[in-house]
């Protein structure tokens, strides 16, 4: 049985973590913050004492990290990931860091290596049911295709990278169908359209299955946390860095930033509607 490390125990880190324990798999875990190791010692993982030893111990490691600059701190250094890296181990990137994360880690790193960042959230990898953009050889993603099918189905997007570029174009859809409709239940209320009327015409639209979800979150103002606002904002930036110039982008990048600002950053993202709809006046 492979030994498999995750290093990285955030909110999604802690469930992938989880549930490779619940499916058999020998797993050692590493967390800059220690209190988040103890719950999953009590499942039956190991604790490693650095990214290097999770990474000198495993078969593959597996990063979930907030940020590429989180990603450099666990991977560089005497404690790094690449101090500890064997001929033997995979390093399976699972981050929303973009390309030019990968393509760095990748000259620092001499062993295989696969991005494969997830589309979904808390319920999706607790059920097995992420989606996951993998990019990298075909014989790798084979051989780790068995492991990353217990957190969810994989799609080969190409050559090493080609997973978080995938990452950032699915993210740019799910901010950017938030920003909008925000922005036309916004127009709405200054053209004097009832609230009804608002979701009966939303519902003729293509924004009509995230207008239905989004109008009861507005009505209630009620955003039930399972995306961090301030994680969106940073998939933004690096969305807005990668297609510099594309101008909805760029207003989705500003409403998130304005409602981090506004203190909204650990509300669950879609509080960006609440900004969006104050018109940006907090």
């Amino acid at each position: 049985m492979h030994t498999v490390a995750v290093v990285g125990l955030g909110a999604m880190g802690s469930r992938m973590a989880r549930r490779l324990v619940d499916t058999g798999y020998e797993v050692l875990v590493w967390n800059r913050s220690p209190e988040r190791v103890a719950p999953l010692l009590r499942k039956g993982a190991a604790a490693a004492e650095s990214p290097r030893e999770a990474a000198e111990r495993a078969d593959v490691l597996i990063t979930m990290l907030a940020d590429p600059d989180a990603l450099q701190a666990v991977t560089e250094g005497d404690d790094g990931i690449a101090a500890g890296a064997h001929p033997g181990v995979t390093v399976i990137e699972m981050s929303t860091v973009g390309p030019a994360a990968i393509a760095w880690l990748a000259s620092v790193l001499e062993t295989p290596l696969l991005d494969a960042p997830v589309l979904g959230s808390l319920g999706e990898v607790e059920s097995g049911a992420l989606k996951i953009f993998a990019g990298g050889p075909t014989e790798l993603i084979e051989r780790a295709r068995p492991l990353l099918e217990k957190l969810g189905s994989v799609i080969h997007v190409g050559p090493l990278g080609a997973g978080a570029a995938a990452k950032l174009v699915a993210n740019a859809t799910l901010l950017g169908t938030v920003a909008m409709v925000g922005e036309v239940v916004s127009l709405a209320r200054r053209l004097g359209l009832d609230e009804d009327a608002v979701g009966d015409v939303l519902r003729q639209t293509p924004l009509a299955d995230q207008a239905k979800r989004r109008l009861r979150a507005i009505e209630a103002a009620d955003y039930p946390p399972r995306f961090p606002l301030s994680l969106a904002r940073k998939d933004a930036e690096l969305i807005h860095d990668a297609g510099p110039g594309l101008r909805l982008v760029e207003a989705t990048r500003s409403w998130l930033a304005d409602a981090e600002a506004a203190g909204r950053g650990g509300q669950d993202y879609t509080a960006v509607l609440e900004t969006i709809l104050d018109g940006g006046r907090e």
